[in-house]
């Protein structure tokens, strides 16, 4: 049986973990929700973030948080050129099917140009306050964990008053919504498709820059990100973004208490239990109720 202090360390662990899967899966969610596109390559570009972070931290020693200066806006252009150039001209009827095929190229081109630049060998970044811990409420906490998870509060907080408090926000959730319905009240929804694609590729490079602060990169380590990712926005409710992160929160807390009696390779499963539960009981997700209805 577990001590109290371990339960509660697992539990302040699990809770920023869960933040982290969160800000990871903003981005697949608002994917979905304006383009029902299944974005395969988004875990590629997190890991893509992930090692630029590093080789800025490397090659030019300096902080990895700041290579983010450069990568949001670069994701960002990158994501709006892909859905202009590339997604928006699918047909319709076969968008969602094809878009898996198109992404999931993309992530291979990823890994591919990643293994011929940086190799297979593994590679982590090292930090000045790399081990540095601090004690939170009685709980040991590595300080990379609370920068990675106060990366993901600021960046779904600012998520969040995008889409609720601008003009931009509004036409990206009416396009969300009904398409049809705001192009006929004057939403250039072209237009808001590409700038909503790019802000969800944006969340990809936050996330992949705070997911290199503690973790071990490979090109192939996004095959092992996909799988957690597609269940959370499923759980959530697809096209929804809080949904997204309740079940991310949810999820990442299960995953740690149950690494304490399964170890860490078997808690991961509690991922795809979710998934198939939320497929055969509530296949609209537990948390995002109707399509992009919440936000």
């Amino acid at each position: 049986m577990p001590s109290g202090a371990l339960l509660f360390q697992s539990i302040i662990l699990g809770l920023l973990l869960g933040g982290l899967y969160a800000l990871l899966a903003a981005g697949l969610t608002l994917y979905f929700g304006i383009m029902r596109v299944v974005m395969i390559a988004h875990s590629a570009f997190l890991i893509l973030a992930a090692y630029l972070a590093w080789w800025t931290s490397t090659e030019l020693g300096i902080d990895p948080l700041l290579s983010m200066v450069v990568t949001v806006p670069l994701f960002f252009a990158a994501g709006v050129l892909l859905q202009r150039g590339l997604l928006s001209r699918l047909r319709p009827v076969t968008l969602t099917m094809m878009s898996v095929l198109i992404t999931f190229a993309i992530a291979l081109m990823i890994e591919g140009l990643l293994g011929y630049a940086f190799s297979g060998t593994q590679r982590r970044i090292q930090l000045s306050y790399g081990t540095a811990s601090l004690e939170l409420f009685g709980a040991r906490v590595a300080v990379v964990k609370l920068i990675a998870f106060g990366l993901a509060a600021v960046s779904l907080a600012g998520l969040y008053v995008l889409m609720k408090r601008t003009q931009f926000g509004w036409a990206l959730r009416a396009t969300i919504q009904h398409r049809d319905a705001a192009r006929l009240v004057g939403i250039d929804t072209e237009r808001t498709a590409g700038f909503g694609f790019g802000l969800g590729l944006a969340t990809a490079a936050v996330g992949g820059t705070a997911l290199s602060l503690d973790t071990t990169i490979y090109p192939s380590l996004h095959w092992h990100w996909i799988g957690p990712l597609m269940a959370i926005i499923v759980v959530g409710g697809l096209g929804s973004v809080a949904g997204a992160a309740a079940a991310a929160l949810l999820l990442g807390l299960a995953q740690s208490l149950l690494q304490i009696p399964m170890g860490a390779t078997w808690a991961q499963t509690v991922f795809y239990v979710a998934l198939f539960a939320t497929l055969a009981i509530r296949p609209q997700g537990f948390f995002g109720g109707r399509l992009a209805q919440r936000f």
